[in-house]
C-alpha cells in the first residue's frame, strides 16, 4: 500500500488507459483523509477537469446543498471517483478505464478506513457494490463488506436531469446520516 504522497504521484504518472492523454488536471480526490464517510462518483466532469477537484460543478453544488440539509459538512467527508481523469464528452468510463483506476481508489479507501462508502450513481455502484446493481431499485439499501457499510444513491447530475428523483435521494441521504450517527 502506498502512502498519500506516493499514491498521488503514481496516479499523476499513470498511463494504464488513454484518459491521461486528454485530461487537463488529475482529479485525485479531496476532503478529510480521516473521514468516516466516503463518497465515490464515476469520474470527473469538465469543471472538475479544469480544477482538479471532484464535484465542483453543478452536480457538486447540489451535493453540497444535500449534505448541508442533512447536517454533514463537506470538510468531514472524502470525495473521490472511480476514474481520476475526465472521460471525453462526459461519457461513462469504460470497463478497462475503471479497472485501471480501481487500485488507486482501493488504496485511498485503505488509507482512510471509513465506516461508510456511498456510491454516487449507477456506474459507481456497479463497480463497487455489484455489477448488476440497479440504481432505481436498489438505491438506499445497505450491505456490509470487509468492515465497510456500502450503499448507493442517485448521482447528483441524474437528479439535475430528473428532479422527480430528489425525494428518493433525500430519503437515501437521511439514511446515510442515520448510519453515520450510529457508526
Amino acid at each position: 500500500m502506498l502512502d498519500w504522497v506516493e499514491l498521488e504521484k503514481s496516479c499523476q504518472q499513470c498511463k494504464k488507459c488513454s484518459l491521461y492523454k486528454t485530461r487537463k488536471e488529475l482529479v485525485f480526490g479531496s476532503g478529510n483523509k480521516n473521514a468516516r464517510l466516503v463518497f465515490i462518483g464515476e469520474g470527473p466532469g469538465q469543471q472538475e477537469d479544469e480544477t482538479g477537484i471532484p464535484f465542483v460543478g453543478r452536480s457538486g453544488q447540489l451535493l453540497d446543498r444535500i449534505l448541508e440539509a442533512v447536517s454533514i459538512k463537506r470538510e468531514d467527508v472524502y470525495i473521490a471517483n472511480i476514474v481520476k481523469c475526465h472521460p471525453p464528452q462526459n461519457r461513462d468510463p469504460l470497463k478497462e478505464e475503471r479497472d485501471a483506476c480501481l487500485p488507486f481508489l482501493r488504496n485511498q479507501v485503505a488509507l482512510i478506513r471509513p465506516g461508510i462508502i456511498v456510491c454516487l450513481g449507477r456506474v459507481a455502484a456497479q463497480t463497487i457494490i455489484e455489477p448488476g446493481f440497479r440504481i432505481t431499485k436498489e438505491h438506499g439499501l445497505w450491505t456490509e463488506r470487509k468492515g465497510y457499510f456500502l450503499t448507493a444513491t442517485y448521482h447528483p447530475s441524474a437528479l439535475l436531469r430528473e428532479p422527480s428523483r430528489k425525494r428518493e435521494a433525500w430519503e437515501d441521504f437521511k439514511g446515510i446520516k442515520e448510519k453515520l450517527i450510529n457508526l
